[in-house]
């Protein structure tokens, strides 16, 4: 659950400590149980394939249908150092021409050619999976950035399609209340003010919760 509601637009929400920052995917149970049994990920994952971060849990609810669709049936909490998450967010290429970012869009192209990592800024979810007024990030990783996100940033993978289900089954009792006291707490994500140049989020405000 967000403990803090902000209005600005883009903002990276996420559940985090001092050191690490948790995001989520989704896979068949075929990546998710040997991911799970080695603390990281391993064959049949695939380093050459885009994979997607997520560090709203709605976000990845929208997305995977409360662990519901084909070969997303279970979810992961995946613990990243918070160095590792920056350094992908600074080394990151929008996933669609911006041009309060990029001068033109030949700039945009080649960013896109050489990056490791796109960041795209969809709708955030509510708890019912509507969209909301606000942007939630995710991160597509590739390269260099697959090869760090697997070697080095990963602290902990652990299981949480159990609570997907678990707040899906209590909104479909109609127990709202519940279900959003079973949601991670995600917080504003204190971003550099460079990294955040770099993908166009808004700054950081100061906290008023």
């Amino acid at each position: 659950m967000i403990s803090c509601v902000d209005a600005r637009h883009r903002q990276v929400r996420a559940r985090y400590t001092a050191d690490t920052v948790t995001v989520y995917q989704a896979y068949p149970a075929e990546i998710a149980v040997p991911a799970l049994a080695n603390g990281r990920f391993v064959a049949p994952f695939k380093r050459g394939r885009m994979t997607w971060i997520k560090p709203s849990f709605l976000w990845m609810m929208y997305r995977c249908g409360w662990a519901s669709k084909p070969g997303q049936e279970r979810v992961l909490a995946v613990e990243i150092r918070r160095s590792g998450f920056e350094w992908a967010l600074a080394a990151a290429c929008l996933s669609h021409f911006d041009r309060s970012l990029y001068p033109d869009r030949g700039t945009w192209a080649r960013r896109v050619r050489t990056s490791p990592v796109r960041v795209q800024w969809d709708p955030e979810r509510s708890l019912r999976l509507g969209p909301l007024p606000y942007r939630s990030l995710q991160a597509g990783l590739s390269g260099e950035a697959v090869d760090r996100y697997v070697d080095e940033w990963t602290v902990a993978i652990t299981e949480v399609t159990g609570l997907a289900h678990a707040v899906r089954d209590r909104l479909s009792a109609g127990d709202d209340a519940g279900a959003a006291a079973l949601l991670p707490a995600e917080r504003v994500y204190p971003l550099p003010v460079e990294v955040a140049a770099v993908i166009g989020a808004d700054p950081t405000p100061a906290a008023t919760c």
